[in-house]
């Protein structure tokens, strides 16, 4: 994998987080970005991340041994059109969306089937834009891919290695059970949570206080509703008839529990909270998901001036980088005064054991 050149037409969140992660475990390697945004071009070479830069695709892309396609789903196949005339015929071109089906679908219209492995690596944040990017975010995440039938193995087992070597997890999936599989445990609960922040803003008085005290279980579940409008616009569109599927059995059930809560079925209440408690208990709490893991904790402090600069001190001189702060004033579903979240997991390690020795009382989800 030494002295490989990787291509990047898109450098946003995932686009920029799977450079770092290239850059962090392949020094070597050489990366250059094709991006409309220039200001996220000029923070990668400041980074170190990028050798090359370019604000339309050429011919510098020739010398690509990878092509990454990191735009919004539908760009991404329109792309594909203007990467086929700049390609060298040894480079595997793929992708990172969420959505498989109609990439592959472009990919066979073109003739490109012996050079496409689908990509799509199973972590996110709320956030988007290459500034929110990390390395680690990859990190005990599912990397999904879907090769085309026609690459040969070896490329296949290439790309696979590569995955592995920045401490994703690689999972081969047919095109067509990834769009279920991701509609299910990824598509489905953005749309729940957009129609759900809706819904409460649309019954709050104008006083704001159903936004005023949530917090807790419901900033938890709703948390994604704060991810990009276009992005969701076009999996929408492109992942539609999975999503309507998933969509229309979720329905069903939430009408069946609507019809159980009415009849004051206590039995199959307790049995239906307890079989989705134990499932949920089940999963592994290790493996990153689609959709972006909150790092952080919850503690105790004294209502007094000085508390919580004392906190950010013990922080700042540990060189622990918060990314968000704030007071529970609704603590119904979490314990503890104060919130901080961190960037990533060995951030809120350190801190955790920091506040310990410090003789805070913490709570981590």
């Amino acid at each position: 994998m030494q002295n490989q050149t990787f291509g990047f037409i898109g450098l946003g969140l995932i686009g920029g987080s799977v450079a770092k992660a290239l850059k962090k475990y392949h020094p070597d390697c050489k990366i250059l970005a094709c991006d409309k945004n220039e200001d996220a071009l000029l923070l990668a070479k400041e980074e170190g991340i990028c050798d090359f830069t370019c604000k339309e695709i050429d011919d510098s892309f020739y010398q690509c041994d990878y092509i990454f396609l990191c735009t919004p789903v539908s760009f991404n196949n329109e792309y594909l059109t203007t990467v086929k005339k700049y390609k060298n015929p040894d480079c595997i071109i793929t992708d990172v969306g969420s959505v498989k089906g109609p990439i592959h679908e472009t990919i066979r219209n073109l003739s490109l089937e012996h050079c496409f492995i689908g990509g799509h690596p199973m972590a996110g944040s709320e956030h988007s834009g290459y500034s929110f990017s990390n390395a680690g975010l990859l990190e005990n995440a599912y990397y999904i891919l879907t090769p085309e039938k026609k690459v040969p193995q070896n490329k296949v087992s290439a790309f696979i290695s590569l995955v592995s070597s920045f401490n994703a997890i690689p999972l081969v999936l047919d095109e067509q059970y990834h769009d279920y599989v991701t509609a299910a445990v990824s598509h489905l609960p953005h749309m729940l949570a957009f129609s759900l922040v809706n819904l409460i803003k649309d019954s709050d008085n104008p006083d704001g206080v159903m936004k005023m005290i949530a917090a807790g279980g419901f900033k938890d579940i709703t948390r994604i509703a704060s991810s990009s409008p276009v992005m969701w616009q076009q999996i929408c569109s492109e992942n539609k008839q999975p999503l309507l599927t998933m969509m229309d059995d979720y329905i069903k059930a939430l009408s069946l529990l609507r019809q159980k809560i009415a009849e004051e079925d206590t039995d199959f209440l307790y049995h239906y909270f307890d079989s989705a408690k134990d499932y949920r208990d089940s999963f592994n709490s290790v493996i990153n998901g689609p959709i972006g893991r909150s790092y952080h904790v919850s503690l105790y402090v004294p209502d007094e001036a000085g508390a919580i600069a004392e906190i950010s001190g013990l922080f700042a001189k540990e060189n622990i980088s918060i990314k968000n702060i704030g007071i529970l004033h609704s603590r119904e579903y979490e314990e503890g005064a104060l919130r901080i979240e961190f960037y990533d997991e060995f951030s809120l390690n350190n801190a955790r054991k920091l506040l310990k020795e410090k003789q805070y009382h913490i709570y981590t989800k």
